[in-house]
């Protein structure tokens, strides 16, 4: 068996990374103020369907992260602590001697958006944003709690977080890390705990929910016949930032005093910035920002807008008209199409569902007197610039509300479409920076060497990281898109 480091030595921790649709086991390891990542095990995590309903097969995904844990054993090194972090609003209920309770639900499972109807029947949309600051979606833990069987709700049940779920069942101890608990739609981030006024309207009982720890707290060790199984000698279970996004967000190397924005690109796009407190206001829950209590009490305030799943939609339709085209080549007809010929704007109700995408992009244009665009090319340039003229107004949103300026937007999630990016930089008219791939185990290792001591301060940390992974600055080339800009903002359907 491996054994804990003693102090002067490198010090070693497990991310449990879940994804929606993978997971990764990560071994890190900081080594004189150096951080690096070895991935160790990688695998699916797929939804199946069952009697109608869309469900996570739990089992098979906790048996892969344990078979990723006997993989760390093998290594023979002396880890200091393991900690899982997920997805949001998915949920796990457990017996009150630790049984899992099946099924385990999909947030996009068709039960969702009765449940959200039903908790409106029961108190408005307002009330729930004034109590949780968090954005409404169908998905949302608290939505899917009022589709639930009444026999479910048991208050000798016990209910966790995806991520929060699983160190349970690593070290047999419950909790529930802040940043998990304030995405469920039912935690107030002001007085740091459950909303009783939403518990009592819907009667959920407050049993049901463990106690909500800090990022960085020690809920005990893994347990004894896991660490048998494993090869592993007693490691810590510690809570990181349980949902994915506050755990990348803890690694992202900003300066002290430093005002800088993220956007986590992907199917979706979240943009934000990082507060010491909520702000929750009329024009908060109107232009619908959400959120989220990070690292050390931080608040991460963000809006969730359409992402390049526009883009992915757009190539379905493609192929289901006998024209495949795969990604690399449709950027490169984006490149070479006219720039600025048409513009799109993406909170327009019709782009919120899935569908004949190509074709509502070509009445938008229509409708609104501009050209219409025909080829692949010109319509996922149309879509780039697009997105890009989104974020950059959802970036003036934030700087009002908040009353910052940022000098800096640091890119997480899927920035491998070089193009958006350079859009992105041009857009906002700031400098760019993309992180790391693997920012979420970065941020969850970060928090573990917090916790253990092994990193004096979130600062530290941060100008760790920043020495220890290589990333890369766009510098904006903003004339043209300053025009770009005014004209969407003056499109309006006819």
């Amino acid at each position: 068996m491996t054994t804990a480091s003693a102090p002067g030595m490198d010090n070693f921790y497990v991310a449990c990374d879940l994804g929606v649709d993978r997971g990764r086991v990560t071994l890190g390891t900081l080594h004189k103020g150096q951080l690096s990542l070895c991935e160790i095990r990688r695998f699916r995590n797929e939804p199946f369907r069952e009697k109608n309903s869309l469900q996570w097969n739990i089992p098979q995904l906790y048996q892969e992260t344990i078979e990723g844990l006997r993989d760390v054993g093998a290594q023979e090194e002396p880890v200091d602590s393991i900690s899982c972090n997920a997805w949001a609003s998915d949920y796990l209920l457990f017996e009150a001697d630790g049984t899992l309770i099946t099924p385990t639900y999909h947030h996009s499972d068709f039960r969702s958006q009765a449940g959200m109807d039903q908790v409106f029947a029961k108190i408005s949309r307002e009330t729930i944003y004034d109590e949780t600051g968090v954005q409404s979606a169908p998905s949302n833990t608290l939505f899917q709690l009022g589709a639930e069987k009444s026999k479910r709700l048991n208050r000798n049940h016990r209910l966790l977080p995806v991520a929060d779920g699983f160190n349970f069942l690593l070290g047999g101890v419950p909790g529930i890390e802040m940043s998990s608990a304030s995405t469920t739609q039912l935690f107030n981030p002001v007085t740091r705990n459950w909303s009783d006024r939403l518990l009592g309207a819907l009667e959920l009982p407050s049993e049901m929910f463990p106690r909500v720890v800090p990022a960085g707290f020690k809920l005990g060790r893994l347990l004894p016949e896991i660490c048998k199984a494993t090869g592993l000698d007693d490691p810590l279970i510690v809570t990181s930032c349980s949902h994915e996004l506050a755990a990348a967000l803890v690694a992202l190397p900003i300066a002290p005093g430093e005002h800088t924005a993220y956007l986590q690109t992907g199917p979706w796009a979240t943009m934000g910035t990082e507060l010491r407190g909520p702000i929750i206001n009329d024009l908060s829950r109107d232009w619908n920002y959400s959120h989220e209590v990070g690292y050390d009490g931080a608040v991460h305030f963000s809006k969730t807008m359409a992402g390049l799943w526009i883009l992915d939609e757009c190539r379905r339709h493609w192929k289901q008209h006998d024209r495949e085209i795969d990604a690399d080549l449709l950027m490169h007809l984006a490149t070479a199409a006219e720039p600025f010929e048409s513009l799109v704007n993406f909170t327009d109700p019709r782009f919120q569902t899935a569908g004949d995408l190509p074709l509502k992009i070509q009445a938008f244009c229509k409708e609104t007197g501009q050209p219409v665009p025909r080829k692949p090319g010109p319509v996922a340039r149309c879509v780039l610039e697009s997105l890009a003229l989104l974020y950059r107004r959802t970036l003036w949103e934030i700087e009002y509300v908040t009353g910052r300026q940022f000098s800096r937007l640091f890119l997480m999630g899927n920035s491998g479409n070089s193009l958006l990016n350079h859009f992105t930089a041009n857009a906002l008219q700031i400098p760019v920076t993309i992180v790391p791939a693997d920012i979420t185990a970065i941020g969850n290792v970060v928090v573990q060497a917090l916790a253990m001591g092994h990193i004096k301060s979130l600062a530290e940390a941060r100008e760790i990281v920043r020495n220890s992974f290589k990333m890369e600055t766009i510098v904006p080339h903003a004339a043209a898109w300053e025009a770009a800009y005014n004209r969407l903002e003056g499109l309006t359907p006819a």
